[in-house]
């Protein structure tokens, strides 16, 4: 195994050297290198988490929620419980983050806490599934919102939807893979357009409770149910509630470009989180003050129709408004996910070029089209809320694991530094909670879970083939390294890393305290691939 460890640390100086030697002109003398950098504050943290969460579940899945809760008393309930739960799972993240102070999220956390091989399965389930159906599903939202402007009395043809929905993806690959300041002002400018649709919203629904319009807030009629009550439908509008949450965890992916993040980290969390709960419960109470159960239930853009039955000739703004919010979404998706892929890259669980970077623009442009690729192949259906089933039935598989590992890590170094350390009784809640959500999502929906957990069990013989196996045929570790150096050529791509000697002491000092983690994991029998991909 060691050999082979050797042989794949020869091939990525090759890379490096080849790479590095082309491109020290284009990078300048006097830097410090080519990397990622460590300027992501406490208000960009807040964005991160803010804009990451609302994206399209709060246009999207308040039908889904009504639809399996069965009542507008029941649905408001399972908005408020899951904003909670959320809290408390990323309270849990807080303590693993400033424990386990690496990128990546909850993969370095299950990867150093139970072994490569559940790592590398929590990847690989990220990189074909979550990440691409997540942004599918809001791309396809936005294209949604575009064009039922264009068709008021029918729905979207779903060819439309499809191609408007890869025009959005294709455009954001570009603007990400261009400049990491292009990417972060098309944030804050979206951000600001999703933050002030929903401002609209709930604005008009304060402004119809004012006006009596508060028929099904009312306890006798809101708790009036228009299908029979059934757990496991009940199960699923958690599931549903999930969806418009996900991405409270994204920040924990970006921990190494933190300000120091011991502090901003749960600061972030606690700041943004109970912000975007308050936003998504008031949200709702607006949407039923201006629509019917039946109402809601048969619309297919839920704020667009809102918007037609309160704002007149100024409805336009509304389908806009979502739009912008939904385009903002895919833009922060597409920037998190190539910060995973590099984490799983440098740990030798991803092919090493996703490791790297453009030598000017400082952007992880493999990363970033590998990501575009795989979710333009799931915009093969536009059912949405099947792929809202998959994306929170693993997720949430995995949030479960990552939380169960922080109980794991109290029992086996219980006397690591933990800058953060709740009560016990806080994971236990989630998981709780999150045992009761994989139980009934099983029983109501085996196949979307079944088809979940098989794409899941096939990164099993890739780990072994891939990570584990270190004797690989010469001509195979050829092809794959004549492949490294073509996309390196192709995309102008280096390794991130500070070159020793090119720039200033205290750099260099800055750089090894950030590669220093308060806990190191225990070696499993991947730690030589692992370690190969680190500088």
């Amino acid at each position: 195994m060691e050999e082979g460890a050797r042989h794949r640390n020869n091939t990525e100086k090759k890379h490096r050297s080849g790479g590095e030697s082309d491109a020290s002109s284009e990078a300048g003398s006097g830097g410090g290198g080519v990397a990622l950098k460590k300027e992501i504050g406490l208000v960009s943290a807040c964005g991160i988490i803010v804009g990451n969460i609302i994206g399209s579940g709060i246009f999207v899945s308040p039908k889904g929620v009504l639809e399996n809760a069965g009542s507008v008393g029941l649905a408001l309930i399972v908005w408020i419980v899951t904003g909670f739960i959320t809290v408390v799972g990323a309270l849990c993240y807080a303590e693993l983050g400033v424990t386990i102070p690496k990128s990546g999220g909850d993969y370095s956390y299950v990867k150093d806490i139970f072994g490569g091989l559940a790592g590398f399965l929590r990847l690989w389930i990220a990189v074909l599934v979550i990440y691409p159906t997540n942004q599918a599903v809001i791309a396809l939202t936005f294209s949604n919102y575009v064009l039922q402007p264009l068709f008021p009395t029918c729905f979207p043809p779903e060819s439309g939807l499809r191609l408007l929905a890869a025009i959005c993806l294709l455009l954001l690959t570009w603007v990400n893979c261009s400049s990491v300041r292009w990417a972060t002002r098309v944030q804050d400018i979206f951000t600001a357009g999703k933050l002030l649709a929903l401002a609209l919203i709930i604005i008009m629904g304060i402004v119809q409770i004012c006006k009596g319009e508060y028929f099904w807030l009312e306890p006798k009629n809101a708790f009036e149910n228009f299908q029979e009550p059934d757990i496991g439908l009940v199960a699923l509008a958690f599931l549903q509630g999930s969806f418009a949450y996900g991405g409270w965890n994204f920040l924990n992916y970006v921990t190494e470009e933190l300000v120091d993040p011991y502090k901003n980290l749960p600061r972030a969390i606690f700041i943004s989180i109970p912000l975007v709960t308050f936003v998504y419960v008031f949200a709702n109470v607006a949407y039923v003050t201006a629509m019917s159960p039946q109402e809601l239930l048969a619309s297919n853009a839920v704020a667009v129709t809102f918007g037609e039955k309160l704002l007149g000739v100024m409805a336009w703004i509304m389908p806009i408004s979502v739009a912008l919010s939904t385009f903002g979404g895919v833009n922060g998706s597409l920037f998190t996910s190539s910060r995973l892929f590099f984490a799983g890259a440098r740990e030798g669980h991803l092919p090493s070029v996703l490791a790297m970077i453009h030598v000017k623009r400082c952007t992880p442009i493999p990363a970033l089209l590998f990501t575009c690729i795989s979710t333009l192949l799931m915009l093969v259906t536009s059912d949405m809320y099947t792929l809202i089933n998959y994306v929170g039935f693993i997720n949430y598989l995995f949030y479960g694991v990552t939380v169960a590992g922080q109980i794991v890590l109290r029992w086996k170094k219980p006397d690591i530094p933990r800058p953060i350390k709740i009560n016990l009784l806080f994971p236990i809640i989630y998981l709780l909670f999150w045992a009761f959500l994989l139980v009934f999502s099983l029983w109501s929906e085996p196949v979307v879970c079944g088809i979940g957990l098989a794409i899941m069990l096939t990164g099993v013989p890739v780990y072994f083939l891939g990570v584990y196996w270190q004797h690989k045929p010469k001509c195979f570790s050829d092809f794959i390294e004549l492949l490294t150096l073509v996309s390196q050529k192709m995309c102008v791509v280096v390794y991130p890393e500070v070159e020793r000697g090119s720039g200033t002491e205290e750099a260099n000092e800055d750089m090894e305290e950030q590669q220093q983690p308060m806990y190191q994991p225990t070696p499993t029998k991947d730690k030589d691939v692992a370690g190969q991909a680190q500088p």
